[in-house]
């Protein structure tokens, strides 16, 4: 056992013994996430990088239980074609779908609010006839403010409120499956920025607030649970909306941590004509800061297979 994973066990163990609860159920709960990697990353076919990466997380029945309401926030906001990385691979999104499926989900939920023609976004990228070949009408644009509801968010440092798509505060499971891609004002739009798109008031973050301070204020509210990132292919230059250098990993990053999953996009690929390290994006340093996640990718156990 890693001495992080040992001082994990021993922290649940002492916060159940004063709870009352049974340390050997919580020991087996630790144990049991302790066996998987903090982030996987498949090599190859989209559909089949996508399962595969998450398979070596535990599969998503470690994350979607039977009966569950699940929102997958990708990006889908530009009209674009798939080959200019502007938006999530449509079969990263549809596999996605067939797994919550299959484990159970009660309700599932594709959601985004359209920077461009909703219409033509939908359209153009692929992704609404990908998601309706597993269930008609799954996916959404909600452009009006009567989907949304304000709620409050109380460990934000800044932004304090926001108005959130109803979905997804009443959602059990958010799933962020981003397309890997660089930004103009945050560096890169990954799983963490792209909670920006379940929102309704995005204008304040670029200019009533810091936009990395209350990006992590944001993802405090509405952490995912699982991060999947499409680096099928990766738009290095001139995102989020594009056209711009495009290179092609053909990857699918997973991690039940967002903030590692980020890290380890940014890590990973050139952004604009260098190589970048995680602490040199704002909100992924102040994310790993307020522990919502780690970004010391050298620490944690990284799996990689090829399908």
């Amino acid at each position: 056992m890693r001495r992080r994973d040992f001082l994990k066990w021993q922290l649940a163990g002492a916060a159940c013994l004063a709870a009352g609860f049974n340390v050997s159920n919580v020991s087996g709960a630790v144990a049991e996430e302790a066996a998987y990697p903090d982030v996987a990353i498949a090599k190859g076919d989209p559909a089949k990088a996508t399962r595969a990466a998450v398979d070596m997380l535990g599969g998503m029945g470690r994350f979607v239980k039977a009966g569950h309401k699940v929102v997958v926030k990708p990006n889908m906001s530009f009209a674009r074609t798939v080959e200019l990385g502007s938006n999530t691979h449509p079969l990263v999104i549809k596999e996605v779908l067939v797994m919550c499926k299959e484990a159970g989900a009660a309700k599932v939920r594709v959601l985004d609010h359209s920077l461009q023609d909703p219409e033509q976004s939908l359209v153009l990228s692929g992704i609404r006839d990908a998601c309706n070949s597993i269930e008609p009408g799954i996916c959404h644009h909600l452009m009006d403010n009567s989907f949304y509801q304000e709620a409050a968010l109380p460990h934000a440092v800044e932004m304090r409120s926001n108005v959130f798509m109803k979905d997804i505060l009443e959602a059990d499971v958010l799933i962020a499956v981003p397309v890997a891609k660089s930004h103009g004002s945050a560096g890169v739009s990954l799983s963490m920025k792209g909670q920006m798109g379940l929102i309704w008031e995005r204008k304040v973050m670029h200019g009533r607030y810091s936009l990395d301070v209350s990006l992590v204020d944001l993802v405090q509210r509405i952490k995912p649970h699982l991060a999947v990132i499409d680096a099928t292919r990766v738009l290095t230059t001139g995102g989020p909306g594009g056209p711009g250098k495009i290179i092609t990993p053909g990857e699918v990053i997973a991690s039940a941590d967002p903030v590692a999953a980020d890290a380890t996009a940014v890590a990973s690929y050139e952004w604009y004509g260098r190589m970048m390290q995680p602490r040199q994006v704002a909100h992924i340093r102040l994310a790993h800061e307020r522990g919502l996640g780690r970004m010391d990718i050298d620490k944690l156990q990284t799996k990689r297979v090829r399908v």
